[in-house]
C-alpha cells in the first residue's frame, strides 16, 4: 500500500486518546494499583488513571468538549476525577427481570419526590418506586465531571437500600468512613451509576452499548460483582472486529482475563479488519506492542505496519507533535521492530513501506538487499513469518460418489443449516467439483443468519476431475455464535455433472466442539442433510487440546 494514499489523522482532528468514537469507549479508568479500597481512610482518594473524556465539538459525532484533570469536589467525600457522558448510540437491554415504571432516571432530584407504592405487591416494586426518589432520602450523590452544572447530576438515594447491597456503601454509611450528606462521584457517569441504583434497588440490569463499560466501572468501584459479571457478559456478545483492540485495552485495566482472551480471539481470527477500525488508533501503547508482538494474527505484515503507522500519527497529535517520519518512528520506539517487514511481498515493501519515510536510508538498502540477492546482509526485523491460526475442518459426510446423470449443479442454491456448541470464525467452504474431467467454475457462496447475508464472496475455481473437495473463502473470517442456527449457501456455475456427498450426519464432533447440521429450506438442487454439496465447513476455532471456555 503507498503509503501517500493513506488518510492521515491529522485530517480528521485526532482527539486524544481518551476521546473515542468507538461505542463502547471507555469515560473512567482504574486506578492503576489496581485497587478500589487501598485503606479505610483513602477509598476514594485513590491515583487513578486519567479519565476518558467524550469526544469534543471538533470530532465526529461529539459532545460538547471537555477539559481534562481533576475537578473541584467542594464538600463531602471526594472521589476522582470523572468523564462525561459519551455520545448517544443505540439502546440494546440486556438480560434482566420485567422492568418496573420508577421515577424516570433523567429527572432532576426536584421533580422527583413522589409517594411510596403502598399498593405494591412485592418488595421489588416497592424499592423501584423509591429509585432516584427524594422521598425519605438521607443521602445525594452528585455524580459526573463538575466541569458545569450541566455535567453533573445530584441524585437522591437511600442510605440502607445502598449498604445491603455493596460493601462499600456500607463502610460509607455504616463503618469507619466519614459520611457526608451529599457524596461527591466525579469519576462516574450518572448514566452509568443510575444503572448500579437500579439494580441495587429493584434487581433489573439495563445495559446500554455506549455505558455498559462506565457501568462495568461503576460495579467494581462499589463491589458490586453481580452487575459486573452481567457487563462483562454483555460486552462479550457485542464484541466485534471494530472495537476489539479498544476493549483489550480497557479489559487489561479491569483485570478481566476472560474478556481479554475473548479480545483476542476476534483479533487473531479477524486481524486485518480489527487493525483497521477506527478504534486501533486511540489504544495505549503497551496494547500496541502486545498486538504488533502477536504470533497468531491472521494478517498480512503490510496491514500490521499502516496499522502503526496511523496509530503513529494519531500518538503524534496526542502529545502535540510535529506530523514527520522521525516523530512517528519515536512515538512508534520498539513497536517499530515487532514489524515483520521481511515477510513483505516485494511489492507491498516497495510501494508501502520504502517509501513512508519512517525507515532510514540504510534500513532501506538492507531491506531491498534482504528480498532480492542471493547474500542477504542482516536485518533489524523479525525473518520468520507469524504462524497464524490453524484453519480446520468439518467433513459432514462419510463418502463421495458419483453416479451418471443423479447430481447437476445448474444453477440452483445449494444450502444446508448448521449450528456449533462454541463460537467459531467461518472462513470458507470445500465444494465437490466435475466428475466429467476438468472443468472450470464460477461460484457464489454466501453465509447467512437468520436469512441476513452476513458475508458472500464470488471466484472461481477449477477442478480437476477428481473426487477431491476445492476450497473457496470469504474475504474475511466470519463470526459464529453457539447455539444460532446459520445457512450455508452455494451457487455453482460450470461443467453440470458433479461428484456429491453421501451418508452425512446430522451431528459431527469434532472434540472441543460440535457441530448439528439441519436441512435448508433455501436448498433448491437438493443438498440436505444426508447428501449433497458443501461437504466442508473451514473454520477458525479451539482445538481438541484446548480447554472449554
Amino acid at each position: 500500500m503507498d503509503s501517500g494514499s493513506q488518510t492521515s489523522p491529522s485530517s480528521k482532528q485526532v482527539c486524544k486518546r481518551t476521546q473515542y468514537e468507538d461505542p463502547f469507549a471507555l469515560h473512567s479508568l482504574l486506578s492503576s494499583s489496581g485497587s478500589l479500597l487501598d485503606n479505610e481512610n483513602s477509598l476514594f482518594m485513590g491515583q487513578l488513571l486519567p479519565p476518558l473524556r467524550g469526544i469534543e465539538d471538533q470530532c465526529e459525532g461529539g459532545n460538547t468538549g471537555r477539559t481534562g484533570g481533576r475537578g473541584s469536589t467542594g464538600g463531602g467525600v471526594l472521589q476522582p476525577s470523572s468523564a462525561p457522558t459519551s455520545p448517544q448510540h443505540r439502546h440494546t437491554s440486556a438480560t434482566s427481570p420485567p422492568p418496573l415504571s420508577p421515577v424516570p432516571l433523567g429527572a432532576s432530584a426536584a421533580s422527583t419526590s413522589s409517594d411510596p407504592n403502598f399498593h405494591a405487591t412485592s418488595l421489588r416494586e416497592r424499592n423501584a418506586a423509591m429509585l432516584n426518589n427524594e422521598l425519605m432520602a438521607d443521602v445525594h450523590f452528585v455524580v459526573g465531571q463538575p466541569v458545569c452544572v450541566c455535567s453533573t447530576q445530584r441524585i437522591p438515594a437511600h442510605k440502607y437500600v445502598l449498604a445491603v447491597g455493596s460493601s462499600v456503601f456500607y463502610a460509607m454509611f455504616y463503618g469507619g468512613l466519614k459520611s457526608e450528606e451529599e457524596v461527591q462521584v466525579p469519576d462516574v457517569e450518572p448514566s452509568a451509576f443510575l444503572t448500579l441504583l437500579r439494580y441495587l434497588y429493584c434487581d433489573e440490569i439495563r445495559l446500554e452499548p455506549d455505558t455498559v463499560l462506565a457501568t462495568l466501572y461503576a460495579a467494581k468501584k462499589y463491589l458490586v460483582p453481580h452487575l459486573a459479571q452481567q457487563c462483562v457478559k454483555f460486552l462479550e456478545v457485542s464484541l466485534t472486529a471494530r472495537n476489539a483492540c479498544l476493549l483489550l485495552s480497557q479489559s487489561r485495566l479491569f483485570e478481566e482475563p476472560e474478556l481479554m482472551t475473548r479480545c483476542w480471539e476476534v483479533i487473531d481470527a479477524q486481524a486485518e479488519m480489527a487493525l483497521q477500525s477506527d478504534g486501533f488508533v486511540d489504544i495505549d501503547f503497551p496494547t500496541l506492542m502486545s498486538v504488533l508482538s502477536r504470533e497468531t494474527l491472521n494478517c498480512r505484515e503490510i496491514v500490521l505496519f499502516d496499522a502503526a503507522l496511523n496509530w503513529a500519527e494519531a500518538e503524534c497529535v496526542r502529545q502535540e507533535l510535529e506530523l514527520n517520519p522521525e516523530n512517528k518512528r519515536k512515538v512508534l520506539g520498539q513497536a517499530m521492530n515487532l514489524i515483520r517487514i521481511p515477510c513483505m511481498e516485494l511489492a507491498e515493501f516497495a510501494n508501502g513501506a520504502a517509501q513512508s519515510g519512517i525507515l532510514t536510508l540504510q534500513e532501506t538498502t538492507d531491506l531491498f538487499l534482504h528480498f532480492t540477492a542471493r547474500n542477504k546482509p542482516s536485518v533489524s526485523y523479525p525473518i520468520k513469518p507469524r504462524q497464524g491460526l490453524k484453519k480446520q475442518i468439518c467433513h459432514r459426510f462419510q463418502s463421495s460418489a458419483y453416479r451418471s446423470n443423479q447430481w447437476r449443479y445448474r444453477g440452483r442454491v445449494d444450502s444446508i443449516n448448521f449450528m456449533v456448541d462454541k463460537r467459531i470464525f467461518i472462513v470458507g467452504y470445500g465444494l465437490y467439483g466435475s466428475s466429467s474431467g476438468a472443468a472450470d467454475y464460477n461460484v457464489r457462496i454466501e453465509l447467512k443468519k437468520y436469512g441476513e447475508v452476513l458475508a458472500e464472496s464470488t471466484t472461481k475455481f477449477f477442478s480437476d476431475g477428481s473426487s477431491n473437495t476445492f476450497h473457496v473463502y470469504f474475504t474475511h473470517p466470519v463470526q459464529v455464535e453457539r447455539d444460532v442456527y446459520y445457512t450455508a449457501s452455494a451457487i455453482l456455475d460450470g461443467a453440470e455433472l458433479s461428484y456429491f456427498g453421501q451418508e452425512g450426519m446430522s451431528e459431527v464432533n469434532m472434540g472441543a466442539l460440535t457441530f448439528m447440521f439441519h436441512c435448508s429450506s433455501e436448498s433448491t438442487n437438493g443438498t440436505g442433510v444426508q447428501g449433497g454439496q458443501i461437504p466442508e465447513l473451514i473454520f477458525y476455532g479451539p482445538t481438541l487440546e484446548a480447554s472449554d471456555k
